[in-house]
């Protein structure tokens, strides 16, 4: 059951100029399932990527991050759910290889110009075979505004499409911002099992674009966690068509803050998006840790929080007893943590100050909180100036269902 998660309409997903989505069904494995999509890209379109850091790299994401370090000039996607193609050694390569190079034919490109993505069971063949046959069908049905069709085309387990898309002016000229994800659980930064793909008709230069999706990855996809698992296939990709004429150069270009804080915006809604609708979840929780002496001990902190099931099953049960929060703080790893300085929030009630309960908190007004959706835990650790935020869920019976289920 998502939480507030919301679909945008047809009307309001908005085109980008540059980008063509074909989706298919090639039988990977359900059949009748949108499962293979295809895009695009005019020439001249520049590409950036952010990639797992897990060691078992699936065949594709090591393919992309080869593709991409190479400065090869990008023309193409191939995505394929129902299964991930990670674990599978050399086998796993040559078929995302054979795939793309097959595509790269029907769409008359180089084959170094296709960057292929996997989601789905982990350590299975990948049915190259199906992919293949079905390439020809994803290309007759390339279209210019196709993005909702391919938000469902890669989802797994997730319940609904993610989708996110906004248009803004500048100089006089439209400039439009687009993007899909897919990602329910093993979700964690550095990344998750999620795929993340994000459009825009700005002219960003190359070089720079690498850079700028690093950074909005970590406003974004790197602030989530469902359970703390980080996945082999995780990628999240930036593509900047150039078609709207707004040239961003430089960070010194006059509209690269706007164009900056737009990606970023979308990225972490089309982020909260999987949180939203991870595996089972109840409720969709704000983690903001304030007055930290750096990043990294503040995400420490609210990674702890995030990532404890005692604290995410107290939260699926509507129960209060927030003791758990402040157990968590304390084995963050902050070894000279100072806990006489810290104060606790939910929502709008202040729990703890100074290390202790606070003399003005009742339970009821912790209950009170704890029964809505979306929950905001703030911790001050009074230790500097530094805020963090991370966004999570709550754990309920039905995760343990659906991972206890997924192969069936």
């Amino acid at each position: 059951m998502a939480v507030n998660l919301h679909i945008p309409s047809e009307a309001e997903i908005f085109p980008v100029a540059g980008v063509e989505i074909g989706v298919t069904e090639a039988g990977i494995k359900k059949e009748s399932r949108k499962d293979l999509t295809v895009f695009k890209f005019s020439p001249g379109t520049a590409v950036a990527g952010v990639f797992t850091k897990n060691r078992f790299r699936a065949a594709p994401v090591q393919i992309c991050e080869s593709r991409l370090q190479a400065g090869h000039d990008i023309r193409a996607l191939l995505i394929n759910t129902g299964n991930a193609n990670a674990g599978t050694g050399a086998d796993g390569l040559e078929r995302a290889l054979t795939s793309c190079k097959a595509l790269a034919k029907e769409l008359g490109i180089l084959e170094e110009q296709v960057l292929p993505f996997s989601t789905g069971v982990i350590l299975e063949p990948l049915p190259s075979d199906k992919i293949i046959a079905a390439l020809p069908q994803a290309i007759n049905a390339l279209g210019k505004n196709e993005w909702l069709k391919a938000s469902h085309g890669i989802m797994t387990t997730d319940t609904l499409p993610k989708v996110s898309s906004k248009q803004i002016e500048v100089d006089g000229r439209t400039v439009t911002f687009t993007g899909i994800s897919k990602g329910a659980g093993m979700i964690r930064p550095n990344m998750a099992t999620m795929l993340g793909f994000l459009a825009t008709d700005a002219d960003i230069d190359p070089e720079l674009l690498k850079s700028l999706t690093l950074e909005v990855a970590n406003q974004s996809f790197n602030r989530i966690t469902v359970d703390g698992d980080t996945s082999t296939n995780d990628s999240f990709i930036v593509i900047a068509t150039g078609q709207s004429g707004v040239q961003i150069d430089s960070t010194s270009s006059p509209h690269y803050e706007t164009i900056k804080a737009e990606l970023t915006n979308i990225a972490r809604e089309l982020a909260q998006k999987i949180v939203r609708d991870a595996e089972g979840a109840t409720k969709f929780m704000t983690i903001r840790i304030e007055d930290a002496a750096d990043s990294e001990e503040a995400l420490k902190v609210a990674y702890a929080i995030a990532h404890s099931p005692l604290v995410k099953t107290a939260f699926y049960a509507s129960d209060p007893n927030l003791g758990r929060i402040l157990a968590a703080i304390g084995y963050a790893g902050i070894e000279d943590l100072d806990v006489a300085n810290i104060n606790l929030w939910l929502g709008d009630v202040l729990v703890a100050e100074n290390g202790g309960r606070s003399p003005a908190y009742k339970e009821e007004d912790g209950q009170r909180v704890m029964n809505e959706a979306e929950i905001l835990v703030r911790v001050s650790l009074g230790r500097g100036n530094t805020a963090e935020t991370v966004y999570t869920c709550d754990f309920s019976h039905d995760y343990v269902s659906i991972n206890a289920d997924y192969r069936s």
